[in-house]
């Protein structure tokens, strides 16, 4: 039987910061007693979207703003992005995670050229994070490869920029991207920090790692100079997508191997100090049949009503759809 892996019981502090909700007890079946989802359907096909520079879209954060916003398009807001130039930080809002969701009629909300603060190629990769502190949706985003920025907005729609807050001349020489990366809120006391990054970086080597950072602020980082989790751990050519969730006291990282090094979701065991490197094998098993056709990547998590969801990139890179699967 195919296992497609997601979270229940796990990610309380990630589903509780997303989606507003605690996920409901069940069965461990998975690495990390995660229980094992099945694929529901498909949510957003580049056909289908209005805004269709590149004909692909990659990296679903999903954030319910039902019980943070007065005036919201839905109960939930989906966040995405064409990769290839000149990509674009695009919104699609619904009022269920397994859809429909609407295509936002003004995307993308964050384009590649915002005078003065940067002109590139292409922006990408999404992760919005709920700052409650400051009731503001916090964005990070890549644009070039080697740039990771942050934008803030209070509507999750209209966002002012902030800061450069990653960039390849903050890690080791030799590195040529640092991208795709995710923020999550986590309590590190011994390094005074409360939040923790995930991200990927490519060097001169040309395999790609899972490397991390931490802050106490979200705003201004710190890096671990040594990557958190090695393609070669993992027997892969390049692993990306990182996404942290936290059970009973640990935490964890799920993240994609490439294609052809099988196209599953992986998990590894960091611990909750980050000082554990336990790799647990398959999260979730990629199916060969239509939408994943080998691959999931880039997963985001989180829970409606009690029942877990995660979505995801279905399908070959730069080829795919955005995916919901339910536990």
């Amino acid at each position: 039987m195919q296992r497609r892996t997601f979270l229940r019981a796990a990610a309380v502090t990630v589903s509780a910061v997303a989606l507003g909700g605690l996920p409901a007890p069940s069965a461990s079946a998975a690495p990390g007693g995660f229980p094992d989802y099945t694929y529901v359907r498909t949510l957003l096909s580049p056909a289908d979207l209005k805004y269709n520079p590149t004909g692909e879209i990659i990296f679903p954060t999903v954030r319910g703003v039902f019980d943070k916003l007065a005036d919201r398009l839905g109960r939930y807001y989906l966040y995405y992005a064409p990769h290839d130039a000149p990509g674009g930080i695009c919104l699609a809002y619904g009022d269920s995670l397994e859809g429909p969701f609407t295509e936002y009629p003004d995307n993308p909300i964050v384009s590649n050229d915002w005078s003065p603060h940067y002109s590139v190629s292409h922006v990408s990769s999404p992760h919005v994070q709920w700052m409650p502190q400051h009731r503001e949706f916090w964005l990070y985003f890549h644009g070039e490869n080697t740039t990771t920025r942050l934008a803030r907005s209070k509507d999750g729609i209209n966002f002012t920029y902030d800061k450069v807050v990653l960039s390849t001349s903050m890690m080791p020489t030799g590195t040529t991207e640092t991208s795709y990366a995710r923020v999550f809120a986590h309590e590190l006391p011994a390094r005074g920090a409360h939040y923790v990054m995930l991200f990927m970086l490519n060097n001169t080597t040309n395999h790609r790692d899972i490397c991390w950072g931490w802050s106490a602020d979200g705003r201004d980082w710190t890096f671990d100079q040594t990557p958190l989790v090695r393609h070669s751990d993992v027997t892969a050519v390049n692993v990306g997508g990182p996404h942290l969730l936290t059970r009973g006291g640990s935490a964890y990282v799920v993240y994609n191997k490439d294609k052809e090094s099988g196209g599953d979701l992986m998990i590894t065991e960091v611990g909750a100090d980050f000082s554990l490197r336990k790799h647990l094998g398959v999260f979730y098993n990629s199916g060969a049949a239509a939408p994943e056709n080998g691959r999931a990547a880039a997963p985001s998590f989180g829970t409606q009503s009690g029942v877990p969801y995660m979505v995801y990139e279905a399908g070959e890179r730069l080829a795919g759809a955005i995916a919901v699967a339910r536990g």
